[in-house]
This record gives C-alpha cells, structure tokens and sequence, in this order.
C-alpha cells in the first residue's frame, strides 16, 4: 500500500501528515510505529491524521512514535493549520480543528501566499488532579516527588494531555535518555506522562527539555511549553496576561497564560518535504 504524506514540523516537533479527508487510515497505530524510526524509515515523532469534521474545518487525529493516540499536540495542529491553507483545503485564515480535547481555533499569519507563524488558542489549563490524572489530593504545585530515589518538586497541569513540570538550574546537563522514562511511567500518573524540565532565565523568558510519552526526548513540545508557562504562573516566577518566550531545542515558542485560565501559543510552522510510504499491512 502506497501512502501519500507530507512531512511538516513546529520548531523540530516533526510528524508525518496523511491527508484523509475522505478515508481515515487503517490501524494508524502500527503506521506510525512504521514510519518514525529515523535511520529506518521516514523518521519522525509520530503520524498525524488530517480528517474530515462534522463540527470543525478538519479533524486532527495524532499518533506517537510507538503507536499510541494522543489527544493533543500543540506543534501538531499549527502544521494541521498551514496545511489545510497552503493546500488550498480551506481559504480563511481563521480556522478550527476537532481534536480529542475539543475543539482548537488557529489564527494564521499569511507570508508570500503561506501561512507562516500560528496563534492557537490552546482552551483553558486543567489543574484539577482528576482531570489530569495525577493522585494527588489537591491541586499539584511544586510538589516533591520521589524519582529513582532523588527529590524532584513537580506542578502537574494538563492541555488535554498529562504534564509534568519540572523547574531545575540547568537542563542542557541532564541525561534524558536516562531519567525521562522514570518520569514517564511514575506510579501517581496514570496514564503515563509528559515531563517539562525548565530553567528560568528571567520572569518573561525559560529554557525547556521535554521527554514526551510514548517519544522520547522531541525538540519541542506545544502543550508542554504551554503547561510549562502555566506551571511557572502558578509558582510566581512568570505573570498572567504577558507573553513569555520560550527556548526550546528546535526554536522559540511565546505562550500566554490569560486570568480566564485560556492559553495562546505562537510559532511558526514548516513543511520539509513530501514523498510516498510504502506499507504492507501486518497479517
């Protein structure tokens, strides 16, 4: 079976898009497996899904590297949004997409005929432990947690995905590759989590690694730059209703965290290339 794609990336936050506008993919799941291993095959961090709606312009519908279905993905659907323009799918610049955490409207910004930088109006933080999920008796702020037998002071927020947030002096020191699956797979989160490691440069600029469920360490998180703003609200070091950069290993991302609790990302997105995959279903 031979599968259309295109290949797209939010600040190195890379995924392969499949148009399925008029058929969704069989077993997503095992696609994506297929195509993420970078020196095998396609090389990315996951399968994206661009799918019909009956609520929105589109449907956005994402999978990660080792097959599981995320709800949200903030790279993600800025890259959903400058496909549907680019590719002439939709003619307006003000557009909506269905997710599994609802549904997200994107505002482009047009350059040369192409969408170019994206505000997404990411809805409200979810701090409620519940609705994260975290165990946790009341809401999550730099709270110490055990890790492999080392402290660390975690704020849980969720984008319509678990996150972990994580503030530490130095993140281009820490060995990911070692400790983000102990954080991942913590006994308090569920359904697994996402974890955000932030030094603070100052009260409107932060640096973050992120090691994502079900990737690894991604040279960018959209959701988790947004929960990593709200988590540095709530700690003090950053005020709502004031643009925040953040650096991340694959560019900047500026996050706004409003008194309402609504949440804006902007950044830019990018296509790379396009090609065909060859796939042959498993029996």
């Amino acid at each position: 079976m031979k599968i259309n794609f295109t290949k797209m990336h939010g600040i190195g936050n890379d995924y392969v898009y499949v148009n399925c506008m008029e058929k969704e993919l069989e077993n997503p799941g095992e696609i994506s497996i297929a195509v993420s291993p970078r020196h095998f095959s396609v090389g990315s961090d996951g399968l994206i899904m661009i799918c019909h709606s009956d609520v929105a312009d589109a449907k956005m519908r994402m999978f990660n590297a080792d097959g599981s279905e995320g709800k949200m993905c903030g790279n993600g659907i800025r890259c959903v949004g400058k496909y549907l323009y680019d590719k002439g799918i939709v003619n307006k610049t003000d557009i909506t997409v269905e997710t599994l955490s609802g549904i997200k409207k994107l505002k482009l910004n047009i350059v040369n005929g192409k969408a170019d930088t994206i505000c997404v109006d990411m809805g409200k933080a979810i701090l409620e432990p519940k609705e994260i999920p975290v165990i946790s008796d009341d809401i999550m702020i730099n709270k110490p947690v055990m890790v492999n037998g080392k402290e660390y002071k975690l704020t849980a927020v969720s984008m319509g995905n678990p996150h972990a947030v994580c503030f530490v002096d130095d993140v281009d020191s820490l060995d990911l590759e070692k400790i983000g699956p102990d954080f991942e797979n913590l006994s308090i989160f569920p359904e697994r989590v996402n974890t955000e490691f932030v030094k603070v440069i100052d009260d409107k600029t932060l640096q973050m690694r992120v090691w994502e469920r079900g990737s690894g360490e991604t040279f960018a998180c959209g959701t988790g730059t947004c929960a990593t703003v709200v988590a540095a609200c709530l700690n003090g070091i950053c005020k709502k209703d004031t643009d925040v950069t953040v650096h991340l290993i694959g560019g900047d991302l500026i996050i706004r965290y409003c008194e309402d609790g609504t949440v804006f990302m902007t950044g830019k997105a990018e296509t790379a290339y396009e090609g065909v995959f060859e796939y042959e279903y498993k029996a």
